[in-house]
């Protein structure tokens, strides 16, 4: 997942540059990364960090209801774990809030939101990791 700060950095959103790396790991399907441009930007609103929410879509595709064998709640106790190990780095999630003052294409925003993405490809790799390692 390290791979995510570079695909941001390369021009794909905080959301997308999460699912670009999860796809490159094997965790997420190609066909997920449409998806994860609506969450860009905060979900165009500034209310969600895009990179959060690209979090919330790679443990979802890892854990989640297929009508099958998981119900998801695999999938719920794992998000809510994330954003709580998010806000303990960051203090929130909202995307507006965590980039008050910076103007949404300059430089320092991009540099500002690397730390966002780092941290949630930190996050979701040690949360499925250590939950690879509970069912094995």
């Amino acid at each position: 997942m390290k791979k995510a700060v570079e695909y941001f950095m390369q021009g794909y959103s905080c959301s997308e540059s999460m699912i670009k790396a999860a796809t490159d790991k094997g965790l997420v399907h190609e066909s997920v990364l449409p998806l994860a441009t609506a969450f860009s930007g905060g979900i165009g609103s500034g209310c969600l960090c895009g990179a959060v929410a690209g979090m919330q879509l790679i443990i979802g595709a890892k854990y989640g209801r297929d009508d099958k064998e998981r119900n998801g709640a695999k999938a719920r106790e794992l998000a809510k774990k994330s954003v709580e190990m998010f806000k303990e780095r960051n203090k929130m999630t909202c995307c507006r809030a965590l980039t008050a003052g910076l103007i949404m294409a300059s430089p320092e925003r991009k540099q500002h939101c690397c730390k966002m993405v780092s941290d949630c490809a930190e996050i979701v790799e040690q949360l499925l990791e250590l939950s690879e390692e509970k069912t094995h």
